[in-house]
């Protein structure tokens, strides 16, 4: 108990905030530990290190969503470092049938600061891909012919953009590696665009039983030319139809996993610390 009270009075003198703030606290709290008694820096010695394998692992980048909804839609779209790639996840998160196209989700737009060039490596579907009641493929396949990227746009304040739909600014050249699975080359209506995982294919007009649609998501990788900051990313908005006016709304201020408290990173820290002690015994 003296150990616990020890460390949290360290950790209270010194002042820090969250993320990698952490770290930096780190050489502070096992200088502070020389000026405690032999047995007690020990033991604190080890809970300051294992709080360092704890802040190291906390403070690789975790992915970045944005999520935004209206009038029964909703959609997220998540980046995340890969290796050397940016990925890009996006969703139709809406509950209800697609009934229409302006109910499938066929493009992100997004701004990344520096409007840098991705290079398009990959779009693979997330859920299965049918036209009407047709199952025309499984979670997996490669369906980067129906998806375009591009950056140097200046829509919705967003340079970049992914979309299943021409749109008036995709074009064939502008499409992720894969064969072209349907249509134009150019991607066109709402070919292979989003429906929601609950879409029940057998409904909708003849806008929606006439066009293939893949349920669920689609995951997007692209190579930036130099280190990429997930900060880098904002101003998101979600485009339904397979026209501008078909309707779009903004995705939410981005947020990633919270970061754990002080007291609980010092707690892990001492239960690894009393772990060393009972195998020494």
């Amino acid at each position: 108990m003296r150990s616990v009270t020890a460390f949290a009075r360290l950790i209270r003198g010194v002042k820090c905030s969250k993320g990698a703030q952490y770290a930096r606290m780190l050489p502070i709290l096992a200088h502070r530990t020389f000026h405690l008694a032999s047995p007690m820096r020990s033991i604190l010695l080890k809970s300051v290190s294992a709080l360092s394998v704890v802040v190291s692992m906390h403070t690789v980048a975790a992915p970045v969503l944005f999520s935004g909804s209206s009038s029964g839609l909703s959609a997220t779209v998540s980046f995340d470092i890969v290796g050397s790639q940016l990925q890009v996840v996006l969703s139709n998160t809406s509950a209800g049938d697609v009934l229409a196209p302006s109910d499938v989700l066929t493009a992100v737009f997004f701004n990344i600061a520096g409007n840098p060039l991705l290079t398009r490596d990959s779009a693979i579907s997330g859920g299965t891909t049918y036209l009407g009641s047709t199952n025309v493929s499984g979670a997996g396949t490669v369906v980067g012919g129906e998806w375009a990227y591009l950056n140097g746009l200046s829509q919705y304040s967003a340079n970049s953009g992914i979309s299943s739909s021409g749109l008036g600014i995709f074009g064939a050249g502008d499409r992720f590696p894969g064969a072209n699975l349907s249509g134009p080359t150019s991607p066109n209506g709402g070919q292979y665009g989003l429906a929601s995982a609950t879409d029940d294919p057998a409904t909708g007009n003849a806008g929606i039983l006439g066009e293939e649609l893949t349920k669920s998501y689609v995951n997007f990788l692209l190579t930036a030319g130099s280190p990429f900051d997930l900060s880098a990313i904002s101003n998101v908005t979600f485009q339904y139809g397979a026209a501008l006016s078909d309707g779009h709304f903004s995705g939410t201020t981005p947020s990633s996993v919270p970061e754990p408290g002080t007291l609980g990173l010092a707690g892990v820290a001492l239960l690894a610390a009393a772990g060393i002690r009972r195998r020494r015994r």
